[in-house]
C-alpha cells in the first residue's frame, strides 16, 4: 500500500480555534477512505450497476436522485444519472472494475484526484450553509444522501454520513483553498481540528 500524502500540507493543525465560549461547534478533519472511485452505467445498465456496487461493497443503493448509502468503511451516492460516487477500503476499484462487467459501465479511480473533508457537530449545517447555496436540514438532505454544488469555483461532492456528520470530496488540488475557507466559516462558532 502507497502511503498518502495529505494535500493539506501546514494548513492541517490540530487544535481548537475560533470562538470557543460554548466550545467548539463542530469538528474538522480529513476523511481519509483509503480509496474514491466513480462508477458509470452505460444506457440501460443502470440497476446491473447498482447489483455491483453491493457486491463489492455492501451498500444497497436506490435508484434515485442523490441517494446514497453510508456503512461500515463504505460510502457511496448517486452524482448523476447512472453515476455514483463511492468511496472505502485499499482495493475499491480494482474490486469494482471486477465487478462491473463490460457491457455495464466503467470505474475510474478517483484517489489521486480527490480528497475528503469532514465536518462534524451540532454548528456543521450551518457552517456549510454559509459556504454552499444548499439546504442542509435533515428533512432536504436526508442521511445518506449527496449533492454536487460548488463554492465559487471549487466544485464539490457533499454526503451526509451521520445525522450530524457530512463528508466533502473536492479535488485534491482545491483541497488547502478549501479547508482554509472551511476553517474561516467555522471560526464564529468554534471548531476543532483532529
Amino acid at each position: 500500500m502507497v502511503e498518502r500524502i495529505s494535500p493539506l500540507g501546514e494548513a492541517f493543525r490540530p487544535g481548537t480555534y475560533g470562538n470557543l465560549v460554548d466550545g467548539p461547534g463542530v469538528t474538522l478533519t480529513e476523511a481519509t477512505p483509503a480509496a474514491i472511485a466513480e462508477a458509470s452505467a452505460f444506457p440501460g445498465s443502470a440497476e446491473a450497476l447498482l447489483g455491483a456496487i453491493e457486491t463489492v461493497t455492501g451498500l444497497s443503493l436506490p435508484a434515485t436522485p442523490g441517494a446514497g448509502a453510508v456503512g461500515g468503511d463504505a460510502a457511496a451516492f448517486a452524482i448523476g444519472p447512472g453515476r455514483h460516487l463511492v468511496a472505502g477500503a485499499e482495493g475499491l476499484s480494482a474490486s469494482l472494475q471486477a465487478a462491473v462487467a463490460l457491457d455495464i459501465g466503467t470505474v475510474t479511480d478517483l484517489s489521486h484526484g480527490r480528497a475528503a473533508l469532514r465536518i462534524a457537530g451540532p454548528r456543521a449545517e450551518w457552517v456549510l450553509a454559509k459556504l454552499f447555496a444548499l439546504d442542509f436540514s435533515p428533512a432536504a438532505f436526508p442521511l445518506s444522501e449527496g449533492r454536487a454544488t460548488a463554492h465559487h469555483d471549487i466544485f464539490a461532492h457533499i454526503q451526509r454520513t451521520g445525522g450530524e456528520q457530512f463528508d466533502i470530496y473536492v479535488f485534491r488540488s482545491f483541497a488547502r483553498a478549501f479547508w482554509e475557507e472551511i476553517c474561516a466559516a467555522a471560526a464564529e462558532t468554534g471548531y476543532e481540528v483532529r
